[in-house]
């Protein structure tokens, strides 16, 4: 991908990031997290500096459910919080899974839907797990979404329409080894990052 810089734009996520540790320095709830996530959903309101020109979807010859996953501020390191751009073309689902760490998403266009879990079991056992699904919402512009660490989920991405999502999470997705992915049929549980996750494009800003 050609990257052109953008000192506007650059800015702003800086600014954005910024903004937002300052509001979780107190400490991470939901409370505080919908804060983050106003914040963030700012950002989302200039969709100019983020077009599909300089951040497009996978190609065709990917396939359906293909996503490409780009990171704006890679040179905050591995200790930090982490903001990705994320296209997904429809056809994409994903297992319950945790993340270790709180998250936020927030659309610019496109529609993916969510359901959020609750489990059942007593986690007595490390190979297995019992879901029940608490609840369905889409994240759409206008329609954030944000979870705590242990927090579990899943997206479908429907329609005709690539999505180009804000994902942001208190550590670089790379470095949550110990997320858990849960097989919704059988409920074994298995190493997330390791079985399901591609890796990320770095852009500098």
């Amino acid at each position: 991908m050609s990257q052109v810089p953008h000192s506007e734009r650059r800015q702003l996520v800086e600014q954005t990031l910024a903004d937002i540790r300052h509001i979780l320095a107190a400490g991470v709830s939901r409370d505080s997290l919908a804060q983050a996530t106003q914040r963030l959903e700012a950002l989302a309101l200039r969709p100019e500096l983020f077009s599909r020109a300089e951040f497009p979807p996978p190609s065709s010859h990917e396939g359906e459910g293909a996503s490409t996953r780009y990171r704006l501020n890679p040179d905050d390191g591995d200790d930090d919080i982490a903001l990705y751009l994320n296209s997904i073309n429809p056809g994409k689902s994903t297992w319950p899974h945790d993340h270790t760490t709180w998250a936020i998403i927030v659309a610019l266009e496109g529609q993916e839907i969510n359901r959020i879990y609750a489990r059942t079991d007593d986690h007595s056992d490390p190979g297995q797990a019992r879901l029940a699904l608490a609840r369905e919402t889409i994240a759409q512009p206008g329609s954030p979404l944000a979870f705590l660490p242990d927090d579990i989920h899943s997206i479908a991405v429907t329609g005709e329409q690539p999505t180009l999502h804000f994902h942001l999470y208190g550590r670089p997705l790379e470095t949550l080894t110990g997320r858990i992915g849960i097989h919704p049929d059988t409920g074994k549980i298995v190493n997330y990052n390791r079985n399901q996750m591609s890796p990320s494009v770095n852009v500098r800003l």
